[in-house]
């Protein structure tokens, strides 16, 4: 089962924040300095004028629903996902479970193009189209670690780019797709920012990765939370991508931005379907934070670790838990 919220969906508490949204078009120096203070304050934020051709974009979104549009027995061809290939509500590899479906890719493309075999009636096109909307993300991705690092006055610059570069990273593509709940939409319940029908379709967690680049289509249901027992929801606009700080560049940072905490509830009448790319380094990586982060004001909050090591501690846990506790310092160290 999802980590049971404390409180049931209708009675827990949403509050309406406006969430950063951040034009890449704009002075570099102040796009630096705004992605740093909307990690700094949510682990979140959008942006526009992105740079990702929105054929690119159209291409991989038709896939995918073409995908899930297929009969089950279909789809069970490409499963399970063990890691990579197709679920359905099962997350994971202990017992979590959502209202949701989904494909999993890694993004090496030969590890695409032989998945493609099961997936689509033209693995070549579909493996093409996949790989062009990673090569076009992980450029965005590449990106916004720059000047996360400028904003942070690193001098290495590339220091937490290079990560994803690496032609041996661990990146994962996700597509997942939230089928609405079958009822009378005409007999919703509006007094409340949850329908009294909406259900976890992807329980409370952190990205473990390096950063998240998502993009939904225009059905809501995701919610970030910065305060124990607060929600707030995102505004679904298929225009931007929405990004959020992963556990490993919290560490990175030395804990300065945090893992932002998020989840999504389905909707009662409408399916969202979402495409993320989860940037992460390869496994021989050695997880540490620049020496400009690491202070005699602020000492080192982690103890050193592969990716490898995180992605195994990650594996063995549920979805909700809170992985980085197994790797921060002791106080007295």
């Amino acid at each position: 089962m999802v980590v049971p919220s404390p409180t049931p969906l209708d009675t827990e508490k949403v509050r309406a924040v406006d969430l950063p949204i951040i034009d890449l078009s704009a002075q570099r120096s102040e796009v630096s300095k705004l992605i740093v203070k909307a990690c700094d304050n949510f682990g979140f934020f959008k942006v526009i004028n992105h740079g990702v051709p929105n054929h690119i974009i159209a291409k991989l979104e038709h896939e995918g629903l073409s995908f899930f549009a297929k009969p089950v027995p279909e789809k069970l061809r490409a499963g399970p996902a063990n890691p990579f290939g197709y679920g359905c509500k099962t997350i994971g590899l202990n017992g979590d479970m959502g209202e949701i479906e989904y494909l999993v890719l890694n993004t090496n493309p030969l590890s695409i193009a032989e998945r493609s075999k099961t997936i689509s009636d033209d693995p070549s096109k579909f493996s093409s189209i996949v790989s062009d909307y990673i090569e076009a993300v992980r450029g965005l991705g590449c990106e916004l670690l720059d000047l996360m690092a400028e904003g942070l006055l690193v001098t290495d610059t590339s220091v937490f780019s290079r990560l994803i570069r690496d032609v041996d990273c661990d990146s994962v593509l996700r597509l997942n797709h939230y089928p609405p709940v079958q009822v009378d939409c005409n007999d919703r319940d509006t007094s409340h920012p949850y329908d009294n029908r909406n259900k976890v379709g992807f329980g409370e967690h952190s990205d473990p990765q390096i950063l998240t680049l998502l993009r939904s289509n225009d059905v809501g249901g995701l919610q970030i939370s910065i305060e124990d027992g607060v929600w707030i929801p995102v505004t679904p606009d298929p225009n931007t991508f929405c990004v959020n700080v992963g556990d490993v560049l919290q560490v990175m940072t030395n804990g300065r931005f945090v893992s932002v905490r998020h989840r999504v509830l389905t909707n009662s009448c409408e399916s969202r379907m979402s495409m993320a790319y989860f940037g992460a380094p390869s496994l021989q990586t050695r997880i540490t934070a620049p020496p400009e982060l690491v202070t005699p004001n602020r000492l080192s909050l982690y103890r050193p670790f592969t990716w490898a090591e995180y992605k195994k501690a990650s594996y063995s846990l549920r979805l909700g838990d809170r992985r980085l506790e197994l790797f921060r310092k002791c106080i007295e160290d």
